[in-house]
């Protein structure tokens, strides 16, 4: 018999699936946003094996049909960008939500997973700030390198200083551990003064 999760993570993958913006990896073709979800899930679960069932949802629903509310919709300033964040935590909350109804959970479980991906009480909430070191662990693991190319280098110590300051401490020995480029590394190290 199917379970809820199986069913809530099957109906993720579906949804994500959908996206039309494709990313390669190791030479093979995947919508982005399928891609970041199992990245993300893969990391939790390496970092927290005993993470509980609704942070295992939460970070395959992290950036759930993200393409959908478009960055360009909103003032292309610090102000527009902060209110698409905001908007894009409840649009993936409230998608989610519906899945996991769906699927058979209880409104408990459904709140939870919804307050985990609205990072809310980050810093204060445990399962929050597990959220955010994976978050941050994919970012430093898959993503940097693409903003290396786009920014200068003031820019960058400041995102990674920024992201740095998000995580715990086992979150930075985590992010210690990846396997960076030698570049990387030492823009890392720069901009945290190691």
């Amino acid at each position: 018999m199917t379970t809820p999760f199986q069913k809530a993570s099957e109906w993720i993958d579906a949804e994500n699936a959908q996206d039309p913006n494709i990313e390669i990896d190791q030479n093979q073709e995947y919508p982005k946003e399928l891609l970041y979800s199992n990245r993300m899930y893969e990391r939790l679960m390496q970092f927290e094996p005993n993470a509980s069932e609704e942070i295992q949802i939460a970070s395959k629903a992290q950036h759930i049909c993200r393409w959908k509310v478009a960055r360009e919709s909103y003032p292309m300033d610090r102000v527009g960008y902060l209110k698409w964040r905001e908007e894009l935590k409840k649009f993936h909350a409230k998608t989610t939500a519906e899945i996991l109804q769906k699927a058979g959970y209880d409104q408990t479980f459904i709140d939870r997973v919804s307050f985990l991906i609205e990072k809310k009480l980050l810093k204060k909430d445990a399962e929050t700030q597990l959220l955010e070191d994976v978050i941050c662990l994919v970012f430093l693991e898959y993503y940097l390198e693409p903003f290396v190319h786009k920014h200068d280098d003031e820019k960058l110590k400041n995102i990674i200083k920024k992201t740095w300051d998000k995580m715990s401490e086992k979150g930075h020995q985590a992010a210690l551990q990846i396997n960076y480029s030698e570049e990387n590394l030492n823009l890392i190290k720069a901009s945290l003064g190691l």
